[in-house]
């Protein structure tokens, strides 16, 4: 497995990553253009994957302009191999490393994804969007 940083080549494998979950699927894949990518990881913030061969199989896009965790999938197909949580914190060491401003994000209530960001610190701080659980996460959380 080889972790790295996100680039704009990589958008192509990254939607099909985000496309194949069971969890937090879109209602429509249409909502998260390429275009959104290369936003997201060239001016808004940055991007990182995990690459088994030469197939990206996770990835995860921390927003510094709305201090969001915009996304952090990994393919059903390589769950459980602790591909998601060092995508999780080489994202938060990184936004950490930029700003001290907490961090949030939103994900479907009575999910695997809701389960494991409270395992991971995440403080619920109410509903985002359509019934989703708002987490948010301190510099001061994240660093002890």
């Amino acid at each position: 497995m080889i972790y790295r940083e996100a680039s704009i080549e990589d958008i192509p494998q990254i939607q099909i990553v985000r496309h194949s979950v069971r969890e937090n699927i879109l209602s429509d894949p249409a909502l998260v253009t390429d275009q959104d990518c290369v936003d997201y990881l060239t001016i808004r913030g940055k991007g990182w994957v995990c690459e088994i061969g030469s197939r990206i199989v996770g990835f995860s896009i921390a927003d510094l302009q709305d201090n969001n965790i915009w996304a952090l999938f990994v393919h059903p197909e390589f769950e459980g191999r602790g591909i998601g949580r060092r995508l999780h914190d080489t994202m938060l060491d990184w936004y950490f490393s930029q700003t001290k401003d907490k961090v949030w994000l939103g994900t479907e209530s009575g999910t695997r994804a809701a389960q494991f960001y409270r395992k991971s610190g995440w403080t619920e701080a109410g509903t985002h969007g359509k019934g989703e659980t708002r987490f948010e996460m301190t510099f001061e959380n994240w660093n002890n």
